[in-house]
């Protein structure tokens, strides 16, 4: 089975869209590293993620050592992102980020990333939600003020799974 390990925002985003039931349906391990459950998920509905199936990793010593070289290469980077790196790094998993330094980064480590687009894709493609559905969740997620997602790419789910 796959493990994707999560940044914040790809949550953030999912949660906007409603779509976590469907996500926690797809046939992935949805992972995120201990310092960035404390900080930003503990107290903003990460029992219920837990409850869903996220699962709450640690970095051995060697594992900080990289998220903190990882943090001095790319200082726009938060500690959280870098701890989210690190662990798809040294676990060789997929890294889910909204965040463009973060993926440079990734790429340039060998590191597989995807952002939400590619998870609401995979959402559509399981079955786990009708071309509506995902037209809903992909207007609600690009109708946000705080949306940083490419409008190509926007537009392009948007004509897919909208007919428009």
């Amino acid at each position: 089975m796959k493990v994707l390990v999560s940044d914040t925002s790809v949550l953030i985003d999912v949660e906007r869209g409603s779509l976590f039931d469907a996500c926690f349906g797809l046939p992935f391990d949805f992972v995120v590293p201990d310092l960035l459950y404390q900080r930003e998920l503990k107290d903003h509905g990460g029992p219920d993620l837990i409850q869903r199936g996220l699962r709450v990793e640690a970095l051995d010593g060697s594992g900080v050592v990289l998220a903190l070289g990882y943090r001095r290469r790319n200082q726009s980077l938060s500690l959280p992102d870098s701890f989210a790196l690190a662990l798809a790094s040294v676990n060789s998993w997929i890294l889910l980020s909204g965040d463009g330094g973060m993926r440079e980064l990734a790429h340039s480590e060998g590191v597989t990333c995807h952002g939400v687009l590619w998870l609401i894709d995979q959402v559509y493609e399981h079955g786990l939600a009708s071309a509506d559905q995902i037209c809903s969740s992909i207007q609600a997620i690009a109708s946000h003020p705080r949306c940083r997602l490419p409008k190509n790419e926007i537009r392009k789910r948007i004509r897919l799974y909208c007919g428009s």
